[in-house]
């Protein structure tokens, strides 16, 4: 027969061993030397680069305050960062050729190694276990561990004998594969790396002049490429079985002077909200509105200058602009519904960067000149918070993680 109720002396030895353990703290809470660990999601939480002291700062989205600074990052003059699966890491690519990976939970950094002479981001592979930093010096894209940051496959691009490019436009498509733009070498190329020790490249060439920057759509479809040489985007279709490249917006600046680009914009997957993509015209004061069925320009915005980050809030229904000099103490606010501008604010010198609380009722702008950064409310635009932080320029939070492109 079994024990007491019916149960075997098993079950009776688990029920009293749970009972032991819930009771444990209060046992405990009367010692003066025991405490409780302070336990924090990592989804509440996001960094913000200290660029002229190589310093990372860790921020709460929720309670709007700076909870840590991690230093000893290097140059972050043009740092990037993305971060694992679990949100808990931030990998950040250093402009001097390192990437250091930080613990945002633990807020220290865990491991850095120096990869190349000069980069300017990277990205993360959709299953989290391979971080890619693309470079300047030596030209190429080299792919590491992610737990462990080692270097698991060597990328060069050599697009010549003894000539290698800088790799620019650097992102993460379904299954572990990347895509980047030879600036030099006016080609896109495709790597895939489900066999880390035997990658695959697909190579498409003469897509336009000087590519500078590129993003993926959300569903990963598309990879569009900015071109610096010339008026137009170049295109893949990701789902076609062999890629191929498709002109868009070919000549959009025809018969128009160009004016002098102080700022190369940037392009990402933040520019699309719903139907649209929004995307910042090269050497002009426009937005141009381009469907993404039909990939034709549907509009035109113009703007208080160069714009150099266009980007929709996360419902979509608003897109916020920053621009370069001598503009760019502004930024300017559009209404997507009728594609006019509904705000300029002016939330501090040198606005450097933008990012969106993951569902979009604020935004926190970097103003690298006045040391802050500015959390401002996306429906009344009043200012919620300011938070004094040494020459702030990217920020970035981990919701960045369930993202792709990002």
């Amino acid at each position: 027969m079994n024990g007491m109720n019916g149960m075997t002396p098993n079950a009776m030895n688990r029920r009293s061993l749970l009972a032991a353990l819930a009771a444990l703290p209060l046992l405990q809470s009367g010692c003066a030397s025991w405490s409780a660990p302070a336990l924090e999601g990592s989804g509440d939480l996001g960094v913000v680069v200290e660029r002229a002291r190589g310093t990372l700062a860790i921020i709460n989205t929720s309670r709007r305050e700076l909870v840590a600074e991690v230093t000893g990052l290097g140059d972050l003059s043009h740092a990037s960062v993305v971060f694992s699966r679990d949100a808990r890491f931030a990998y950040v690519f250093g402009r001097d050729g390192a990437l250091s990976k930080v613990d945002v939970l633990q807020r220290k950094l865990v491991a850095r190694i120096m990869q190349a002479g000069n980069s300017i981001g990277g990205a993360i592979s959709a299953d989290g276990t391979l971080v890619a930093a693309q470079n300047y010096t030596p030209g190429g894209v080299k792919v590491f561990d992610a737990q462990t940051l080692e270097l698991v496959a060597d990328l060069p691009a050599e697009y010549a004998p003894g000539k290698l490019s800088r790799v620019v436009g650097l992102v993460d498509l379904p299954g572990r594969r990347f895509a980047y733009c030879l600036f030099d070498a006016n080609a896109i190329w495709i790597a895939d790396l489900s066999d880390v020790r035997s990658p695959k490249l697909t190579k498409l060439q003469n897509i336009g002049k000087s590519p500078y920057d590129a993003l993926v759509t959300p569903n990963g479809r598309h990879y569009i490429a900015g071109l610096f040489g010339e008026d137009g985007l170049a295109l893949v279709d990701l789902w076609e079985p062999e890629p191929r490249v498709r002109r868009i917006l070919d000549g959009y600046g025809r018969g128009q002077e160009p004016l002098p680009v102080y700022k190369m914009p940037h392009l990402r997957g933040w520019a699309v909200a719903g139907r649209y993509a929004y995307l910042p015209a090269i050497g002009r004061h426009e937005v141009l509105v381009v469907d993404t069925q039909s990939w034709q320009e549907v509009g035109r915005i113009p703007v208080a200058g160069q714009p150099v980050f266009v980007i929709a809030r996360p419902d979509g229904r608003q897109i916020w602009v920053n621009f370069a000099v001598p503009d760019y103490d502004r930024v300017q606010v559009i209404d997507t519904p009728t594609q006019k501008i509904v705000a300029t604010l002016t939330p501090g010198k040198a606005v450097l960067h933008m990012e969106f609380t993951p569902r979009g009722e604020a935004v926190w702008i970097s103003s690298r000149d006045d040391n802050r950064v500015s959390v401002i409310d996306t429906a009344s635009l009043q200012t919620l918070a300011q938070l004094q932080i040494d020459a702030p320029s990217g920020i970035f939070f981990t919701s960045r993680a369930a993202r792709m492109g990002f």
